[in-house]
C-alpha cells in the first residue's frame, strides 16, 4: 500500500469513529434527558397523588361535618318552639299558684279567668310565631281542613256553610295538623 492509500484510510476511520462517538454521545444525552424528564414526571405524579389524597381527606371531613350538622339541626329543630312555650308554662304555673291563695272566691275566680285568657293569648301568639294557626270558624266548608260530623237544616245559613264548630282545627303553614270538627248546613 502506498502512503496515500494509508492516509486516505486514516481520515475515513477517524470520521467513522467520530460519528460513532457523536451518535453514542447523542444517545447518552438523549437517555439522560429522557431520564430527567421521567424523574420530573414522577415527582409531579407524586405531588398530584399527595394533593388528591389531601383533597379526598378534606372532602371526607366536610361530608362528616355536614352529616353531624344535619343530625344536630334535626335533633334540635324544636328548640326555638320549646323556648317560646316556657313563658306559657310559667303563666299556667302562676295561675295554679294563685288558685291556692286565701282571697275572696269571686275575686279569685275573676283573676283566674283573666290569667287563663292571657295565657291562652300567649299560647296562640307563640304558636302563630312558629307557623301554627287556627282554622277559621267563619270560612266556607273545605273538606281539606274541616271534618263535617253532622249536617243540619238551617234557614239562616246557605247550604254547605259551617253552622257550628265542635273542635278547633289547626294548620302548620298550609298543611293541616288537625281538621276542625264542624256541623254543616244542608
Amino acid at each position: 500500500m502506498s502512503k496515500e492509500e494509508l492516509q486516505d484510510d486514516i481520515p475515513q476511520n477517524e470520521e467513522e469513529i467520530t460519528e460513532e462517538e457523536i451518535s453514542s454521545d447523542d444517545a447518552e444525552a438523549e437517555a439522560e434527558a429522557v431520564e430527567n424528564e421521567f424523574e420530573l414526571l414522577e415527582a409531579e405524579l407524586m405531588t398530584l397523588k399527595d394533593k388528591y389524597a389531601r383533597v379526598h381527606a378534606d372532602f371526607d371531613n366536610i361530608k362528616k361535618r355536614l352529616e353531624r350538622e344535619k343530625y344536630t339541626a334535626v335533633e334540635y329543630a324544636n328548640e326555638k318552639f320549646a323556648k317560646d312555650m316556657i313563658p306559657v308554662m310559667d303563666s299556667l304555673q302562676a295561675a295554679m299558684n294563685s288558685a291556692t291563695s286565701d282571697a275572696d272566691k269571686a275575686e279569685l275566680f275573676d283573676k283566674l279567668k283573666e290569667g287563663i285568657e292571657l295565657t291562652h293569648k300567649q299560647f296562640i301568639t307563640a304558636l302563630e310565631k312558629h307557623g301554627v294557626t287556627m282554622v277559621a270558624h267563619d270560612e266556607p266548608f273545605d273538606p281539606n281542613i274541616h271534618n263535617a260530623v253532622q249536617a243540619v237544616d238551617n234557614e239562616d245559613v246557605e247550604s254547605g256553610q259551617i253552622v257550628q264548630t265542635f273542635q278547633t282545627g289547626y294548620k302548620y303553614k298550609n298543611r293541616p295538623l288537625r281538621e276542625a270538627m264542624v256541623i254543616v248546613a244542608n
